[in-house]
């Protein structure tokens, strides 16, 4: 009998470790977002190398103080890819990260399908918008749009320990 108890109470305790830690990779972290708390939809120019807004409606976005990359948004604009291609600085390595599965506007996978193909679009929408961190935005041709943070060239060196590579803006200093 006692060893019955027993395995019932592990098993109770797993379950509900088990839903504890679903439920703070899932849900506990995440935040909506507002546009004017996303800073709205910026895209940098390829003269000025400057972040300039875009034309969108439709914005919802996630963010996490728990993660500088957990940042997502989807939002809807009116692309036109040849002006969008001369004005704006294109993000090759763009790679859109996981979003939660109940921000259903943001697939990742479909996303970084488009952008393989060439169907979508990836621009620099803000570089360094934390030091090492960049913001990309994704457009696709019926005015979806998507954006989100992912490491740049210079964090994914110094975030694995290595030294700051060439070209790259020093790593500014830490408070107490």
């Amino acid at each position: 009998m006692t060893g019955r108890v027993l395995i019932v109470a592990m098993l109770a305790f797993g379950v509900i470790a088990g839903a504890a830690l679903y439920y703070l990779q899932v849900y506990a972290y995440y935040f909506d977002v507002s546009a004017a708390e996303a800073g709205g939809v910026r895209v940098t120019a390829s003269a000025s190398g400057q972040p300039e807004d875009i034309a969108f409606g439709d914005f919802r976005g996630i963010d996490s103080n728990s993660s500088p990359i957990r940042f997502r948004a989807c939002f809807t604009t009116d692309p036109d890819f040849a002006e969008m291609e001369g004005r704006f600085v294109p993000y090759p390595a763009a790679t859109p990260l996981n979003a939660p599965g109940w921000f259903d506007c943001f697939d990742a996978a479909a996303i970084g399908a488009a952008l393989e193909s060439g169907e979508a679009r990836a621009f620099l929408g803000v570089g360094d918008i934390r030091w090492g961190i960049d913001r990309v935005v994704a457009v696709l041709p019926d005015g979806r749009g998507f954006a989100w943070h992912q490491i740049n060239r210079c964090g994914e060196v110094v975030f694995d320990g290595e030294p700051l590579p060439e070209g790259c803006p020093p790593i500014p200093a830490r408070g107490p």
